[in-house]
């Protein structure tokens, strides 16, 4: 089994980044976290991924970074490498969506109160069946999965058979007009790609720019991420100008019925056939080195290398539960709590004080607010075939970082 493996005391990019570590120095047992590696080649030989590529921060340091197996095995075998992308599916409603969402919260442009029907005056609330009363949903019911909104499009084909494909106005106009409203607001959790896709489009209505456009410029480029971006298609203006260098980075996914490799093409179907590549709940791309970076700042309360993305009262303010949501609902706002997201942060971590997101393709990451530490888990399941798992191997790694930690 191919394995590549790239130690922390390597030269890192050329631009100020993530800081690099090693184990002991930030308080982490190094030989406990070399039992990341047995556990990562485990499933790759299992057959569960051909590859995957691990981070683990801890106190704002890069301390463990390794590539394991194949980036490709159609249409030929390719090793992996630690500066492959990887499509992170729903990842990106934390990465993208989400960071650039809190953006306008704490800058006034948006409420979490308000109804979404205060910028789209079509979209539907929920009516009690019995009573028929309506109730509205706002901005927070959709960032906590609460909304009630049908989790997906019902049939994608036939979505696009009536509207097209590239069809994002057709898209928020079905999903004003006719996705299912399940619940009342605020009292379940229905996870919802629907629901981001509708944040999307908030966004881009008070800001008039499109996600991938403001996610850019207003994120990723404020903390010198270098290798996270959409991949715009269908003949759509790229979003940055060196698209063409990144998609030879990236890891494929799944082989279409047709025999085409989806590469540098996000896997989720509305997000690639409806949105074009640029979509609130999925397309964002990226590699370890980024979202190393990404989860330093927000662990450092919004803020890494003197670049600030979020004010440290709107991290605290995203990663909380929101009071006036049912029980039920536990979700922060975009992101995964450990009873929303099970097993996912292993079985160490404090429940009460872990956040992050699962994606589809197999990507992870959660982050310890207690410890100060992050685990990157950036698989490709669905390579060549929607086959894979990855479930054991984020909750088994997840379990030995949470182990390794010693202060």
């Amino acid at each position: 089994m191919a394995v590549a493996a790239l130690l922390i005391a390597c030269t890192p990019r050329p631009t100020q980044g993530i800081r690099h570590a090693s184990p002991a120095s930030v308080g982490m047992d190094p030989q406990r976290l070399a039992l990341i590696d047995s556990t990562v080649q485990a499933s790759i030989e299992a057959g569960d991924i051909p590859g995957a590529v691990i981070g683990v921060v801890h106190h704002g340091a890069l301390v463990y970074k390794k590539a394991f197996g194949y980036k490709a095995l159609l249409p030929e075998k390719d090793t992996m490498t630690v500066e492959t992308m990887f499509d992170l599916a729903s990842v990106s409603k934390c990465v993208g969506t989400t960071l650039s969402f809190m953006q306008l919260i704490e800058t006034g442009k948006v409420r979490l109160v308000d109804p979404v029907k205060y910028y789209f005056p079509d979209f539907q609330p929920w009516e009690d069946p019995e009573t028929h009363e309506k109730v509205d949903v706002t901005v927070q019911d959709l960032l906590t999965h609460s909304s009630g909104i049908a989790p997906y499009l019902p049939n994608v084909p036939a979505y696009i058979e009536q509207y097209g494909e590239n069809s994002p106005d057709s898209l928020i106009m079905w999903i004003s007009t006719q996705a299912k409203r399940n619940f009342r607001p605020g009292t379940q959790q229905l996870y919802s790609c629907l629901n981001f896709i509708t944040l999307q489009n908030i966004l881009q209505k008070v800001t008039g720019e499109r996600l991938c456009d403001y996610a850019k410029k207003n994120v990723f480029d404020k903390l010198g991420l270098q290798h996270t971006t959409y991949f715009n298609l269908y003949g759509e203006e790229p979003c940055r100008p060196d698209l063409a260098d990144l998609a030879e980075l990236c890891a494929p996914t799944e082989q279409l019925e047709d025999g085409h490799i989806l590469k540098a093409e996000v896997h989720d179907p509305t997000a690639r056939l409806a949105n074009a590549g640029n979509s609130g709940n999925a397309g964002v791309f990226s590699d370890v080195e980024d979202l190393a970076l990404v989860s330093a700042a927000l662990l450092n309360g919004g803020a890494y290398n003197g670049k600030r993305i979020l004010s440290p009262l709107t991290v605290e303010q995203m990663f909380r539960v929101p009071e006036t949501n049912a029980y039920e609902v536990a979700r922060a706002l975009g992101w995964d709590t450990y009873y929303t997201g099970p097993y996912t942060s292993g079985c160490i971590f404090n429940p009460r004080t872990v956040r992050g997101h699962t994606g589809y393709t197999g990507t992870s990451l959660i982050m310890d607010l207690e410890t100060n530490t992050a685990v990157i888990v950036l698989a490709h399941r669905v390579h060549p075939k929607d086959e894979g798992a990855t479930s054991r191997l984020r909750s088994t790694v997840a379990s030995i970082v949470a182990s390794s930690i010693l202060y």
